[in-house]
């Protein structure tokens, strides 16, 4: 029972956060490796993604406790339920911070420094919904940190191409996680939480239209600033058609429809980066 609640607390039952944490480092990597990624940093970041991933949803779930009580869907999470004490969840916290620091120490001094960056960013994510509607787009720049570590474990400097991949990342983050907020609404309006679905209520599609065509351009000017050859621009059509049906099909007052929605952008990572690799393989 112990065991399942600090599951459920680390959001392992729940892998999507951890897939759209590790791709962008995949894609950081793979941008800067002229071939197949190494293999040991590619399971570094993914072992990275699920550690600090899980230490940001319990660090988000101890400073949300008294919101998430008044939302449906995550009033039943373990420490909102009672399930885990609030200085249980400290400790595992700091295990999992400790073990994240095992391997960022490993890096260079680069991906270290940038590390720190994402951590402090890591710390003001769940206070972005007290004092904005646009906590989405603060994501968009906590979660895709990522991809500027992976391109400086291979690379001493970072450049505008990465940057590129990075905005990019951005606005594909602000795009699904306000599908994923449209599940909220309306416990959001009960419980005093802002969001983007919010903001953008009257105007959806619209919107995600915008944010995702931006998402584009940016890895389009990626691509080209890379020298990606005809697998790399074949795979982002892909990833285009799937963004369109992405926002064709949302049914935006349909919990279920939003969620396999949001779930969805994890085939958007894998196709993204098997396009670089396999426009660097076969060049």
């Amino acid at each position: 029972m112990i065991f399942t609640s600090y599951v459920k607390l680390a959001r392992l039952h729940r892998p999507i956060g951890i897939w759209l944490l590790m791709f962008p480092a995949w894609w950081g990597l793979a941008l800067a490796s002229p071939t197949w990624p190494p293999l040991f940093l590619l399971i570094l970041f993914a072992c990275g993604a699920i550690i600090m991933r899980s230490a940001g949803c319990v660090y988000n779930d101890m400073v949300d406790k008294e919101f998430d009580i008044k939302v449906k869907r995550t009033a039943i999470r373990p420490l909102p339920a009672g399930d885990i004490s609030l200085k249980k969840a400290l400790l595992f916290l700091f295990l999992l911070l400790g073990g994240g620091a095992t391997i960022l120490f490993s890096l260079p001094l680069p991906v270290i420094l940038v590390g720190f960056f994402a951590l402090i960013l890591i710390l003001l994510y769940p206070w972005m919904k007290r004092i904005t509607y646009w906590p989405q787009l603060f994501l968009g720049f906590t979660f895709n940190t990522g991809l500027l570590m992976g391109w400086l474990s291979l690379n001493p400097t970072l450049t505008i191409l990465p940057f590129l991949f990075y905005g990019g990342a951005i606005f594909w983050t602000l795009g699904y996680d306000t599908i994923y907020a449209f599940q909220d609404r309306e416990d959001d309006l009960f419980a005093g939480v802002k969001s983007s679905a919010l903001a953008i209520s009257s105007s959806p599609k619209l919107f995600l239209s915008l944010v995702y065509g931006t998402t584009l351009l940016l890895w389009g000017i990626g691509g080209r600033e890379a020298h990606l050859n005809w697998i790399y621009w074949f795979f982002l059509s892909l990833i285009a058609l799937h963004m369109g049906w992405q926002i064709i099909s949302l049914r935006e007052e349909n919990q279920n429809n939003c969620l396999k929605r949001f779930e969805s952008n994890a085939s958007i990572g894998i196709i993204l980066f098997l396009s670089i690799v396999f426009s660097h393989l076969i060049d």
